[in-house]
């Protein structure tokens, strides 16, 4: 997987002291930009029909078949990453409550947990090779988060929402 990044920030909402919420984005770590994406196919598409257009040139016609299929199949995975690359995940908790915001080419999402009543668990996976899971629960419901992060990564998230869940429960226990 590739690496993400994650960022905290003290945030105002509408109705909010400043510095009351704790924002934390999330997005996949994505080297390619849309720019370098069509110079990498453009680059990609010269040298293979130019390879392929030296063979058919020597009476190796089905070659330049060969070379679109590669090419439409590049162009299908390329395209795929850079849409996964558009993901983001805005984790807010405030007061009253943590909320998950989800963006994604096919829409948004939005979950919103009660703050005095929800625990941030990162489960360990079924088998060495799985990756494990971030999670908010509280009444039965559940959202995992950071799906695309690493496996440090997510640990030391985990690590910061349990230090920002916690904090804001111990205020209201002992205010």
């Amino acid at each position: 997987m590739n690496s993400a990044t994650f960022k905290a920030d003290s945030a105002t909402g509408p109705g909010e002291a400043p510095g009351d919420a704790r924002v934390f984005q999330l997005t996949p770590n994505c080297s390619l930009t849309p720019a370098t994406a069509r110079l990498f196919m453009i680059f990609t598409a010269a040298m293979t029909f130019g390879v392929a257009g030296f063979f058919a040139a020597k009476g190796f016609w089905p070659v330049l078949l060969f070379a679109a299929l590669e090419l439409g199949v590049l162009y299908w995975a390329l395209a795929a990453s850079m849409r996964d690359g558009q993901r983001r995940e805005t984790i807010t908790i405030t007061a009253d409550s943590v909320t998950v915001d989800r963006y994604s080419e096919a829409g948004s999402e939005r979950s919103v947990f009660p703050r005095s009543w929800v625990r941030v668990k990162l489960r360990v996976p079924p088998a060495a090779l799985h990756p494990s899971r971030l999670t908010f629960e509280s009444h039965g419901r559940a959202c995992e988060v950071g799906r695309f992060l690493t496996e440090d990564e997510r640990r030391s998230l985990a690590v910061c929402l349990k230090q920002a869940v916690g904090n804001a429960n111990e205020r209201a226990a002992s205010g």
